[in-house]
């Protein structure tokens, strides 16, 4: 890690540092057939943000079956090795129960099946896999779909219809965080321009604060200090911020750089 003053570059930066999210496969009220469909769906939503890593659980038997295998002899000379345990890292992971899901199939005069039309009702949390402690759970229920072809299909568009719903409750949740890769702008010894590692893609929109903390370990657990506020001023590209950091805080931000202290930046939710 470096900070060098004029264009200065602080390299604080790891291949992926975006949070590690595992979902477990729901629960159902009912042996449902469908309740699958659900548990992938959040899966495919929680992917589609770009904001976190996502180990899918409901595969993970599968995925332990080829970690297995692939320590056997066939493969010692293989380049292609799965680090052991890789599928397992996530810091926190979803888990879900699921209230009803109703499917109808609508019929024709002559008896015949015309279509079908469903809903859904869930319940999801998230659990910090450290300490185990889990949030509230949430309740979701899709709006009832149009008739679609398949039961497959409405239970898809039901959950469509709670994907903004869902998105906020990730939002919230799961908020940006990212780090300072490079000081654009300087003045004496105070920081007054960064950029940060997170953009567009990570949902982060112009006029958008963070929260700066300088984190230090102490007695083997984090200690995070907080150092003030950053503001976005403009979008640099899909993956990048440029941030105005306050006058009073420049010079403790700039010694902290210098130091290769861990300065971690969280988006404020408003």
């Amino acid at each position: 890690m470096m900070f060098v003053c004029g264009t200065c570059v602080y390299a604080q930066i790891s291949s992926d540092i975006r949070p590690v999210v595992g979902v477990a496969q729901f629960t159902s009220e009912t042996d449902s057939k469908y309740a699958g469909l659900v548990t992938e769906k959040v899966v495919e939503m929680l992917t589609n943000t770009k904001r976190f890593q996502v180990v899918d659980r409901t595969s993970h038997d599968k995925i332990k079956e080829e970690l297995e295998l692939q320590k056997s002899e066939a493969f010692l000379d293989s380049k292609n090795l799965v680090e052991q345990d890789i599928a397992v890292a996530a810091e926190k992971l979803i888990t879900g129960h699921i209230n009803k899901i109703p499917i109808y199939a609508m019929k024709n005069a002559n008896g015949s099946i015309k279509g079908y039309k469903g809903s859904v009702s869930f319940q999801m949390k998230v659990v910090d896999v450290a300490t185990g402690l889990s949030t509230e759970a949430v309740s979701f229920e899709g709006k009832a779909s149009d008739l679609m072809l398949s039961p497959e299909s409405a239970v898809n568009q039901a959950m469509q219809s709670l994907q903004d719903e869902i998105y906020e409750y990730f939002k919230k949740n799961f908020p940006v965080s990212g780090k300072i890769i490079k000081v654009l702008k300087e003045k004496k010894d105070k920081v007054e321009v960064v950029l940060l590692n997170v953009g567009k893609k990570q949902g982060v929109n112009q006029g958008d604060r963070f929260a700066v903390q300088y984190v230090e370990m102490l007695d083997g657990e984090p200690y995070p200090v907080d150092l003030g506020e950053i503001e976005v001023v403009k979008l640099s590209g899909e993956a990048f911020s440029e941030c105005k950091v306050p006058s009073k805080m420049g010079e403790e931000l700039a010694s902290r750089l210098v130091s290769n202290a861990n300065i971690v930046c969280k988006m404020i939710i408003k």
